[in-house]
């Protein structure tokens, strides 16, 4: 049985490690989405994701809330290969939604799906 949780150990929250993500890591992106994912090899194996929805393109917070609500459900039930390949390595992760329309939960499911498969493949 596969973990399909999202314990809090795996949330990027640390000001430091997200001026980094930002600083030094690589961007791509993925229609809705932009990210930006920093992998380093490290003795203790770890993943952590940060999801955000900008104020400027979501004005209302129950919009913001549901996208980053469907972000995290889509992340959550498809980010074992992920965790499969970062044997090795720490990777800090973040997740931005860059799109201005409130798209369905499969189209966000698809993306960050295609995400995390280019992610394991640069691993």
């Amino acid at each position: 049985m596969t973990n399909r949780t999202l314990p809090h150990n795996e949330r990027l929250r640390s000001l430091a490690a997200v001026r980094r993500l930002f600083a030094d890591g690589e961007s791509g992106f993925v229609y809705p989405f932009r990210y930006v994912v920093l992998a380093e090899a490290s003795a203790e194996p770890s993943v952590e994701v940060m999801f955000t929805v900008p104020k400027r393109m979501h004005k209302r917070a129950v919009k913001r809330n549901l996208l980053r609500r469907r972000t995290k459900e889509a992340y959550r039930l498809n980010k074992q290969p992920l965790h499969d390949a970062a044997a090795g390595h720490r990777v800090n992760m973040a997740l931005i939604y860059s799109s201005k329309q409130a798209l369905e939960y499969k189209t966000i499911e698809n993306a960050v799906t295609k995400i995390l498969s280019e992610i394991v493949a640069k691993l």
